[in-house]
């Protein structure tokens, strides 16, 4: 099977397959535009980011929060947005505490950020430090309240919605120094380490994190004599959503505002995304030709690098599996490739006096 990419664009592709077993062709092509100023139209950055082709992670994979996700998602059944950034304290001044926001189409999300803090023990119990204010702070889950209380070796305990957090204490032991959460839902502030509490980013879920677990359907000695190795009976595309579900809509079409509140340095940032059609051509062995529009399943914000990356899906079941697919194109073709392919190379002529004439010139030779 050939790949040609006839965008400006990156683009790839890969094989999955269906819950049912069948081969799932699956194009995926990633976009990147700058983020313009407040009126302007978003174009197309300098360099394009390449397709990602396994998670990364802030440190050690598994340990640390997920920044980047695969780009090869088999299907995404929504949108996801993504805000790979940072919280920036209004004017420049130093901050100990800053709400963040991201609006876009039904999102509307906000929460806040406090400056560096630690758990302290006083008469009224263990509380958080007082922040240390800041300029600016890289949001990522590692910051947000989670993690694993291990300070009983013997029953270790993990925060399933944010195991690599910090702030989960329910052992309520030794706790006195350690760090305390830097995110925090707005009017709910974090107050004891053995409460629970929503993490609060803008970044990826980890796989195997709650909720997003759950999707992943069940792994059973049944699934082994049965279905292994295919999906399981229970299992759900949504799996494949990276973003939380208030970080998920449906495809945009282009146009949808977009709204930063103090995730740049210039306080309140708003532009429109781009409205941009991404057509990909099926040329099989045997058919028709079968032009498909890719969906635009994820947007992620980088305002730290004055960019947005969008990325466009298109997943096929095919009747057998990839040997049925001759040729795959990505992008926009030129008339003159299909008049070319129609008429398979003969000479086209746009009006009968054009080949009246044609005739006329071959016969004089």
């Amino acid at each position: 099977m050939q790949f040609s990419n006839e965008t400006k664009v990156a683009a790839g592709w890969t094989m999955g397959f269906d819950p049912d077993g069948r081969e799932l062709l699956v194009v995926a092509i990633k976009a990147t535009f700058t983020i313009p100023r407040d009126g302007d139209e978003p174009r197309l950055a300098d360099t394009q980011v390449p397709l990602v082709e396994a998670d990364e992670f802030t440190g050690v994979p598994g340990l640390s929060a997920p920044i980047y996700e695969s780009d090869y998602a088999h299907r995404k059944p929504r949108c996801d947005v993504l805000l790979n950034g940072s919280a920036y304290a209004p004017n420049g001044r130093p901050a100990e505490r800053v709400t963040v926001g991201l609006r876009i189409a039904s999102i509307r999300k906000s929460f806040d950020v406090t400056g560096q803090r630690i758990w302290l023990e006083g008469v009224l119990g263990t509380v958080p430090s007082a922040p240390r204010p800041f300029n600016a702070m890289f949001l990522s889950y590692d910051i947000a309240f989670g993690g694993v209380d291990n300070t009983v070796p013997e029953k270790p305990r993990a925060f399933l919605r944010n195991p690599v957090g910090v702030g989960y204490y329910p052992s309520g032991r030794k706790v006195e120094g350690k760090p305390a959460p830097s995110t925090e839902p707005t009017g709910r502030p974090i107050r004891s380490p053995a409460d629970e509490y929503q993490p609060m980013s803008f970044g990826p879920l980890g796989r195997n994190w709650h909720p997003r677990i759950a999707h992943a359907g069940t792994y059973d000695q049944a699934w082994l004599d049965r279905r292994a190795p295919f999906w399981p009976g229970d299992f759900d595309y949504l799996y494949f959503q990276s973003a939380p579900a208030d970080q998920q809509m449906d495809y945009p079409v282009g146009g949808e505002e977009v709204v930063l509140v103090n995730l740049t340095p210039n306080g309140v940032v708003r532009f429109h995304l781009p409205s941009v059609a991404m057509p990909v051509l099926i040329v099989p062995y045997g058919g028709h030709d079968q032009q498909l529009d890719a969906n635009l399943d994820t947007v992620l914000l980088e305002p730290d690098y004055g960019r947005f990356m969008l990325t466009w899906r298109l997943a096929i079941p095919m009747r057998k599996s990839c040997f049925d697919i001759r040729e795959i194109i990505a992008g926009e073709l030129p008339r003159e490739w299909h008049r070319a392919r129609r008429t398979r190379g003969k000479r086209h002529y746009s009006n009968l006096g054009e080949l009246i004439a044609a005739q006329k010139n071959r016969r004089k030779l």
